[in-house]
């Protein structure tokens, strides 16, 4: 079991729009593809606004297939299209980590 640790930088001028996109569109849509969402938070560093949440997944090729999906998806590209027009971007800078519990580490669930 692997973990994903995604972190985006939001804007307090579309916050609203970005977290309804995640709620009502993205997170259903990464579900048809495989997505575990682990949890989701609203966080603040040095100055910005960010969203953070965790994935988990069995290994690497299963999360590469499920975010080459996800990204090809027609009804994903079309709400972002469509979102995009209405509020601009929602989203800015994008961090990605891939986490692996030490052997000490305690067991999750």
């Amino acid at each position: 079991m692997i973990h994903q640790l995604r972190i985006y930088e939001i804007f307090e001028r579309n916050k609203a729009a970005f977290h309804a996109r995640f709620r009502d569109h993205a997170a259903p849509i990464m579900a048809r593809h495989g997505f575990r969402i682990m949890a989701m938070w609203e966080t603040a560093s040095a100055g910005r606004i960010e969203f953070a949440y965790i994935l988990a997944w069995p290994d690497s090729e299963t999360k590469t297939r499920a975010w080459t999906s996800f990204m090809a998806d027609p009804e994903w590209i079309e709400i972002k299209r469509v979102t995009s027009l209405q509020h601009g971007s929602l989203v800015g800078a994008i961090e990605d980590r891939i986490m692996r519990p030490t052997d000490y580490s305690p067991k999750l669930g």
